[in-house]
């Protein structure tokens, strides 16, 4: 044991780099630290190291963090470590004592305002004002744009061009939210109050307009910690540009590749850029991973490496620390509850085995996913905590839609389909089937409703036997009174109390946390990624979502998706992030595992791996394996040759009365005029294209590659080369 009582006893235990960014000189530090690195130790060594070697005075440190748990950690390790009076806090605890301190001063002699703990009445009351009709979901979403906004320093007259630069997908259009923001501005200041967002725009004002009070700030806060650098917004950074002056005694840590916050206004840009602003600055990689196995590693890698944009400039390739442990379980289910099924029964043998129930994880994309995994833990009798959320029947949604069902039992005609049914029942509550609404309240209040139609679905698909005859029976659907009351069964089977238990959380909020075993469920394209992420930029940020996920597990990790969401129902693409599904095989039990299989019953056949042209990566959506490569990635395509090949596909159906799409769809005419085909062989290579359509199509294809124009070409071959206009369906083999 290490007796020194001086800076050389923080040294002892740290990795090479870890030392360097712990003993790197007074100029600007960026640490980039990968999941599981150590960044907290790197940090707080940083500063204690400083400290004891007389460097600075702790009271003169100002370590600024984004959750308060992460900053009552920050100071404990600096109390293991003898530092004690550094001021650790999130950014707003650290404005709002000093907008306090100052407030006299700066209010003319009058105590601060009173602080919001919350938008939504205030933002209701100017919703109505402006004839925009909210309930308590809008409402929400309304407040979280107004954050955004007031995060990224963006006036309601600012508003409506700024949303649509950033792509913003409004709850209401944008004249209008900009209309409830001005409204809602007025409002409080009328009330006399503020929010969380004015504690810090007005610590900003003190320090840039009155010379005064940033002297003495900067007086008593000289050197300056930033953790999570990658999920500061220009709010924070201003402050912190107005903390620090005109010094560069600053060390911010980050991971460009868990930004998963860009909705509320955060960027990366700042990590991104450090070294480009700030000169001189030291740049320390942490890369060696002390949380998890190698073999979970090695898949978190395999994720994050094919990242495009800005933030895959600062990608680290982890190296594994530990022992190794089992290969991540990659599992592929014939639907959501059999998946739910598995999910539980493997959390009972884990929990059997000797793992406590609180070092297990169930992590999704959105809330609303949890109820399968609530139902089955609960029957598994398996406890359980939801973590970031209500359980499924304690949401407000949940209980009044429960209210609206069984007021419509008595009105519902006995031969009702239920799901039909139910979907009549939640109109009520103002739920429709259609497209979810805009704003992130909403559209998760819309898929926790959903949520009860799809328990609909599958509660009502073995219908109730009614005898007619001695030997007879007839079918009738499921009442809709026998729906309730399994709703009801439910309600009161997840509403066990529990001290201890198996987590249930969205991969949101699951950031920062880790378990010795996680599984990540529901990894189908829709979900994650999900439907609402139509950019590049979007799209990138769900990988790193799921990168999040798999870099949360220490031992464990199971991957897995329900091949439909309910049993018969519609199939599913697995996730594109994880190119292992698609090399999963056949197993029992409704699950899919492992590699290749050799013919069991059941068993999932697939063709052979198709690799991105491009960068290499294993394809999995239909539509890329065709164009062969990532949807991400840069497209090569001849627009002048799509443009002819489409002009001969529509004069081919018109001369064949078929749908053009029987002759080619758009998909392979996109891959015809990105890959350029020189041979029968590179035309068979693109999915869609079987012998029978290079036969009666091959030659026209080849010669508008060469260059050929359309009225070139030998129509007399191509419109009677198949007379009776036997071309297959466009979904068979072609």
């Amino acid at each position: 044991m290490n007796s020194d009582p001086g800076p050389g006893r923080v040294l002892s235990g740290l990795d090479p780099e870890q030392r360097t960014a712990v003993t790197a000189p007074a100029v600007p530090v960026c640490i980039l630290a990968g999941a599981g690195t150590g960044k907290t130790r790197a940090i707080t060594s940083r500063i204690a190291y400083r400290v004891l070697s007389g460097e600075i005075a702790a009271r003169h440190v100002l370590a600024v963090t984004f959750t308060a748990r992460a900053a009552a950690e920050m100071r404990a390790r600096l109390g293991a470590l003898n530092v004690g009076g550094v001021q650790a806090r999130t950014f707003h605890a650290a404005a709002l004592r000093q907008v306090r301190y100052f407030a006299p001063r700066l209010l003319g002699g009058r105590e601060m305002p009173e602080l919001l703990d919350s938008k939504v009445r205030l933002v209701t009351l100017a919703a109505g004002r402006v004839g925009v009709r909210t309930d308590r979901a809008a409402a929400r979403d309304l407040a979280g744009e107004i954050e955004w906004a007031k995060s990224s320093m963006v006036e309601p007259s600012e508003y409506a061009v700024a949303a649509a630069k950033a792509l913003r997908e409004t709850p209401h259009e944008p004249a209008k939210v900009a209309e409830v923001y001005a409204g809602y501005e007025q409002i409080k200041r009328g009330n006399g109050v503020i929010d969380f967002e004015d504690v810090l725009r007005a610590a900003i004002w003190g320090i840039e307009e009155h010379p005064d009070v940033a002297e003495q700030v900067r007086a008593q806060y000289r050197h300056f910690v930033v953790d999570e650098y990658q999920d500061v917004n220009p709010l924070q950074q201003r402050l912190l540009d107005a903390w620090l002056g005109e010094r560069d005694d600053l060390t911010v840590v980050g991971d460009a590749s868990q930004t998963i916050y860009s909705f509320t206004g955060a960027t990366s840009a700042y990590l991104v850029d450090f070294a480009r602003r700030c000169r001189d600055a030291v740049v320390v990689r942490l890369v060696r991973d002390y949380r998890s196995t190698p073999q979970v590693v090695g898949l978190a890698n395999t994720v994050i490496k094919q990242a495009r944009g800005a933030e895959a400039r600062l990608r680290l390739e982890l190296v594994g620390q530990r022992d190794p442990g089992p290969e991540p379980d990659v599992r592929i289910f014939t639907d959501e509850p059999a998946e739910a099924a598995a999910v539980a029964a493997r959390c009972a043998e884990l929990i059997a085995a000797g793992t406590p129930a609180a070092e297990i994880a169930v992590l999704f994309r959105t809330n609303a996913q949890s109820e399968a995994y609530e139902k089955a833990l609960a029957e598994a009798a398996v406890p359980y905590v939801v973590q970031g959320a209500e359980r499924f029947f304690e949401r407000a949604e949940i209980r009044q839609a429960m209210v609206a069902l069984r007021s419509a039992v008595r009105s519902t005609p006995g031969e009702t389909p239920l799901t039909e049914a139910v979907t009549a029942g939640l109109a009520a509550v103002g739920w429709t089937p259609d497209q979810p609404p805009p704003g992130g309240a909403a559209r998760e209040r819309w898929e926790a409703l959903a949520a009860l139609v799809q328990l609909a679905e599958e509660f009502g698909a073995q219908p109730v036997l009614v005898p007619v005859g001695e030997a007879a029976v007839s079918e009738r659907p499921v009442p809709l009174a026998d729906f309730c009351a399994e709703l009801q069964r439910r309600a009161a089977a997840q509403h066990v109390p529990t001290v201890a238990g198996v987590t249930l959380a969205s991969l949101h909020s699951a950031k920062g946390l880790e378990w010795d075993a996680v599984f990540l469920v529901g990894l189908a394209d829709g979900t994650l990624p999900t439907t609402y992420a139509r950019t590049a930029e979007q799209l990138e940020e769900e990988r790193r979502l799921l990168y999040v996920g798999v870099t949360r597990a220490r031992q464990w990790l199971w991957l897995s998706y329900g091949a439909a969401r309910s049993p018969g129902g519609r199939a599913r693409r697995p996730c594109r992030f994880l190119p292992q599904l698609d090399r999963s095989g056949g197993g029992a039990g409704g699950a899919q595992r492992g590699g290749p299989g050799a013919g069991r019953p059941g068993e999932r056949r697939r063709g052979q791996p198709v690799s991105c042209r491009v960068c290499g990566t294993t394809l999995l959506a239909g539509v890329d394996r065709k164009l062969g490569r990532c949807a991400t990635c840069p497209s090569d395509l001849d627009e002048e040759l799509l443009d002819r090949l489409r002009a001969w596909r529509s004069r081919v159906s018109g001369e064949q009365r078929v749908p053009a799409y029987v002759v080619f769809t758009d998909a392979t005419l996109l891959a015809i005029a990105e890959r350029r085909p020189g041979s029968d062989a590179e035309l068979l290579a693109i999915a869609g294209i079987g012998p029978r359509k290079l036969g009666l199509y091959g030659p026209s294809v080849h010669a508008l590659v060469g260059g050929a124009a359309v009225d070139d070409l030998d129509w007399q071959k191509s419109s009677e080369s198949d007379p009776e206009n036997g071309l297959p369906p466009a979904s068979q083999e072609a």
